[in-house]
């Protein structure tokens, strides 16, 4: 008796990717329109605030010193959380003697960082720095420690069986088994970082999107808000797009 036959992949339509945000512009649209609402501008108004923003150079300049802010962060958090997370996920004393902290760090509330980190090392560029690393740390072990876990050894021993170097053994036999869970821990990271970044800018430093977006919540200019918020998850978008996913695709080929 022959098994069902496996359902054929649906063919690519990348024109499907835009039709939900179509969706959304249309219906922002229509209900700005008949509400005719201070709170709720419509997308030309925000358009317009994001034309000006840009003719006058702030919005570029807050945008570099933002993803400054965010690049930083997010190659500490990923050095620190990699490093530590494949340490607790191949030694279980290490495991054991960490958890509970890990626990801890990962329940501790983002915002009880940020007040401690501007508390104990001032209003500066390396608590705000700290801040946000420490608030994604946590998260990147947990996967790292995870996907340690669950790399295949038998690879690991055949290479020791054939005298493989240690640095070309890990290289070449365990790290590549690791790269859909760096991925992972980045691509949740760098979502995760930005918007923490936002909070750090908000509550101690005096330039920013962030920053920004406190001056434009003081003069209530809503337009001035979602044009920035906009702005900058569009480039987020991009990064995300032109740079995160490429990499995944490439690091796991080997998987296909």
């Amino acid at each position: 008796m022959n098994g069902a036959p496996a359902l054929a992949a649906a063919p690519p339509t990348p024109w499907l990717r835009g039709v939900s945000l179509a969706v959304f512009l249309g219906a922002w649209a229509l209900v700005a329109v008949v509400t005719e609402s201070r709170v709720l501008p419509t997308p030309w108004a925000v358009a317009a605030s994001m034309g000006e923003h840009l003719a006058h150079g702030t919005l570029l300049a807050d945008l570099g010193i933002t993803l400054t802010r965010v690049a930083v962060a997010f190659v500490l958090a990923m050095a620190a959380g990699i490093a530590l997370g494949m340490l607790m996920g191949a030694r279980e004393r290490v495991n054991q003697l960490l958890d509970g902290g890990l626990i801890l760090f990962l329940n501790l509330p983002a915002l009880v960082v940020i007040i401690l980190c501007y508390v104990w090392f001032g209003l500066n560029e390396t608590a705000a720095i700290l801040a946000v690393a420490v608030n994604k740390i946590p998260n990147v072990v947990v996967v790292m420690r995870e996907g340690t876990r669950a790399a295949g050894r038998e690879l690991l021993q055949v290479a020791q069986v054939f005298h493989v170097p240690p640095l070309r053994r890990f290289l070449v036999f365990f790290l590549p088994q690791l790269y859909p869970y760096i991925m992972a821990a980045a691509r949740n990271g760098i979502a995760l970082i930005w918007k923490i970044v936002l909070v750090v800018e908000l509550l101690g430093r005096s330039d920013g999107v962030g920053f920004q977006l406190s001056v434009f919540f003081q003069l209530f200019d809503i337009a001035g808000i979602l044009a920035y918020t906009l702005a900058f998850v569009a480039v987020m978008l991009t990064i995300e797009m032109a740079v995160l996913a490429p990499l995944e695709r490439r690091l796991t080929r080997w998987r296909a």
